[in-house]
């Protein structure tokens, strides 16, 4: 059973920043790619979601045009009423959640949606994938507010 997220990560991720930007520069690339998929599983094993949610209450998703077309069929919307009511443009032209948090979080932090939730959500928080280290402003960034982020990237500085 996962537990419950410890207070101490977030000031701890917030005084590492300057230490996983070197090490998201410097690294291994195969190395870490190797490495990836088992400190994701045993993120995971520790860290439950449900728990934090702070992914779908402060951010949210681009939602790809197959996301609207999937989303807006369960929701039985037209696609451009879903996009009327739950989405804007951002300033890269990518269609967001108009509010945070998401308006498909629930106050138990399920979400009503999850099994056709956008593929950024499903793929988020990157951590078993090369994102990690070709996005690396973005894995700075869900650092910051992703506890399995922190983990992750704690572990491997510590195996280097």
């Amino acid at each position: 059973m996962a537990a419950n997220i410890t207070e101490s990560w977030e000031k701890q991720s917030a005084d590492h920043q300057k230490q996983y930007k070197q090490f998201l520069q410097r690294a291994d690339k195969n190395k870490v790619l190797k490495r990836l998929p088992d400190l994701n599983e045993e993120a995971f094993e520790k860290i439950d979601c449900l728990q934090c949610g702070n992914c779908c209450k402060g951010y949210s998703p681009r939602f790809k045009t197959t996301d609207i077309k999937r989303i807006s069929k369960r929701l039985k919307m037209k696609e451009g009423d879903f996009i009327n009511t739950y989405l804007n443009l951002d300033g890269d032209g990518d269609y967001v959640a108009k509010t945070a948090p998401c308006p498909f979080l629930g106050v138990d932090n399920y979400c009503s949606i999850y099994e056709d939730r956008p593929s950024d959500c499903s793929r988020f928080p990157y951590t078993d994938e090369d994102v990690l280290l070709k996005r690396q402003q973005l894995t700075l960034k869900n650092s910051t507010f992703c506890p399995i982020v922190h983990f992750v990237l704690e572990k491997l500085i510590a195996e280097k």
